[in-house]
């Protein structure tokens, strides 16, 4: 998904309308994204990315 990347640029400072303009999104399902409550389900699977990453960083061997 790419809404992060425009919540990421603009708190860079590059303007939420040309983030979308650019990457060829509305702007209104953007604020509707950023508006909506975090899931549980989309915080546990946050989670296991990171420990999955983690994992991979400390021994690429093994993750």
């Amino acid at each position: 998904m790419t809404y992060p990347l425009v919540s990421e640029l603009a708190d860079a400072g590059i303007p939420v309308t040309v983030s979308c303009r650019v990457l060829k999104l509305a702007r209104q399902p953007y604020y509707r994204w950023r508006k909506a409550p975090v899931r549980e389900a989309d915080v546990l699977r946050a989670y296991r990315i990171n420990a999955l990453h983690d994992a991979h960083h400390d021994d690429p061997r093994f993750g």
